[in-house]
């Protein structure tokens, strides 16, 4: 689906409601940087006082950590997974809300000062197009229409939304080529990323998040292409993140993955490429079937490159098939298919590749999950 500009007038589904509650396309942009570019090098001073820092002596506690961290720059709440339907092939979904906290201004009296914005996306991975499907929004927070709730997951745009409920998450997002209504059953406790939640991303300790993962999700719903709804069953993966000061300013962009393997286990690694060539930094966890965690240090991470794919689209060259190494788990990288590229231009500002990916061993199929490539079209700017 070409890429909707949202704030310059309609909204993807046609409709000229957002300007009513978000800035201006280039405003917005001035305001939120691309994705990647959702770290800054140090927590920058808002009106109201420095950004929250992240520390590696906060203990997370739940259900609180699964709300909104308002006081921090960025957070995300991003599901991925596979899904399945009687007579269809396999294919992968992606949701993500994102809430960015932009300078404030005090000497603008006025409700729609956005203290928060509030950023959707949906696609859907259909090998039968061969390429995503996928819509987006972004919104100021506010007046009801937008908004994250601190105490438990739930954010919203409008009728979009990610809710936790009773501990089973419930998302609804619908627009002229695709809608989801998916509820997502944790099977397994929360993987906490790097020590007790606090994530290196870089040499420097203020480059990291709090973050934490609900891999071998069960997925229930349904799906709608093209007017007709089918339901579906499958495995997804949860990421909640937030931080104010997330990238290395000598890093280039990032290669992740999140991985359920077939097993129960659960793998997520990562690499920060760094802006000169090489990698800056790499982490993980890796989740054994018997739920033991094993935390990954830079140099237990390695991504190699295997096959290369040009988008026909921006003419970005990506990597999109991998042999991995996490710890001792060893497996190559293969994606469903190549022309998985999202192009969010219209409300982060960023174009990345993001796609349902398989794992596998000597042919063998080990797991599924997503890789998400950053950079790639350019360095991320800070």
């Amino acid at each position: 689906m070409p890429c909707a500009r949202i704030g310059d007038g309609e909204d993807q589904d046609g409709n000229n409601s957002v300007n009513r509650f978000m800035p201006g396309r280039r405003a917005l942009l001035a305001a939120l940087p691309a994705l990647g570019a959702f770290g800054y090098s140090r927590a920058q001073n808002a009106s109201a006082g420095a950004f929250a820092v992240v520390r590696p002596d906060y203990r997370m506690a739940f259900p609180r950590d699964h709300g909104s961290h308002p006081d921090y720059r960025i957070e995300w709440w991003y599901a991925t997974g596979w899904l399945s339907s009687a007579g269809q092939p396999d294919g992968g979904f992606q949701i993500t809300f994102f809430r960015a906290r932009p300078r404030l201004q005090p000497g603008n009296p006025s409700r729609f000062n956005p203290e928060h914005i509030i950023i959707a996306h949906a696609a859907i991975a259909d090998t039968r197009r061969g390429r995503l499907i996928h819509a987006q929004r972004a919104a100021r927070e506010g007046f009801g229409l937008a908004g994250s709730a601190r105490d438990n997951t739930r954010v919203w745009i409008d009728d979009w939304q990610l809710l936790r409920d009773g501990g089973v998450y419930r998302t609804h997002m619908a627009a002229p080529e695709l809608a989801l209504a998916l509820t997502l059953t944790p099977t397994q406790p929360v993987l906490l990323q790097g020590v007790t939640g606090y994530s290196r991303k870089g040499p420097q300790p203020q480059s990291a998040s709090h973050y934490y993962s609900l891999p071998q999700l069960a997925v229930s719903g349904t799906v709608r292409m093209d007017d007709q709804p089918r339901t579906v069953a499958g495995t997804a993966w949860l990421d909640h993140e937030w931080s104010s000061s997330y990238l290395d300013p000598e890093a280039a962009g990032w290669d992740w993955i999140g991985i359920n393997l077939g097993d129960g286990g659960a793998v997520m690694a990562f690499r920060m490429r760094g802006r000169r060539g090489g990698v800056l930094w790499a982490g993980g966890a890796l989740r054994n079937a018997a739920g033991k965690v094993h935390n990954l240090a830079p140099e237990d991470v390695e991504f190699t490159p295997m096959r290369h794919w040009q988008s026909p689209h921006t003419g970005t060259d990506y990597p999109v098939a991998f042999a991995v190494r996490a710890g001792d788990l060893q497996f190559i990288l293969e994606p469903l298919m190549d022309d998985q590229e999202n192009d969010t231009r219209a409300t982060t500002g960023a174009i990345y590749w993001e796609g349902a990916v398989q794992a596998r061993q000597q042919g063998r199929v080990i797991g599924r999950g997503y890789l998400e490539l950053t950079g790639y079209p350019q360095p991320l700017a800070l």
